[in-house]
């Protein structure tokens, strides 16, 4: 992997540390819009008079919320009305950008490896397991330092 990945990668994760606690969190049934505006005690006029829209458009946007087709353009507007910051992020599930990475190459290597040493116990000439291991350990390194496109195949 070339330095200017690394330090890109490095940023990233920094970037996203601040997140790494909301892969466990979980969406309210009925939506952070209503959750919140339920728990603040504002009614859906009170927050469609902020909106300039009606209580009924209000209980539009907390229906697509919850139902997943709500813009980020309309949260930003329902987290702009109530006095809230709408926050965006792509998590890893595994922890890290560079968790993924290892975790694809690790797979990609394995995949070669094996598919390769079938073919040599075809004729005979498969490796025991421990030169398995330490072929597709190696693999993966050079796919991970190299960033191959074919990770994400």
């Amino acid at each position: 992997m070339r330095n200017k990945q690394k330090l890109l990668i490095k940023q990233l994760d920094q970037k996203l540390q601040p997140f790494s606690q909301t892969r466990m969190g979980l969406v309210p049934e009925r939506g952070w819009i209503n959750a919140i505006r339920t728990t603040l005690n504002m009614t859906m006029a009170q927050l469609g008079t902020k909106l300039n829209i009606t209580r009924q458009g209000v209980k539009r946007i907390e229906e697509s919320e919850s139902n997943g087709t709500i813009t980020l353009n309309s949260l930003k507007d329902v987290a702009n009305a109530m006095d809230l910051k709408l926050v965006y992020a792509l998590v890893p599930k595994d922890g890290t950008i560079d968790n993924l990475i290892q975790i694809k190459a690790e797979r990609l290597a394995q995949k070669i490896v094996l598919r390769t040493n079938q073919n040599m116990k075809l004729e005979d000439q498969g490796i025991g397991d421990a030169k398995i291991a330490k072929t597709i350990k190696e693999l993966a390194a050079e796919i991970k330092r190299e960033m191959r496109k074919s990770l994400w195949d």
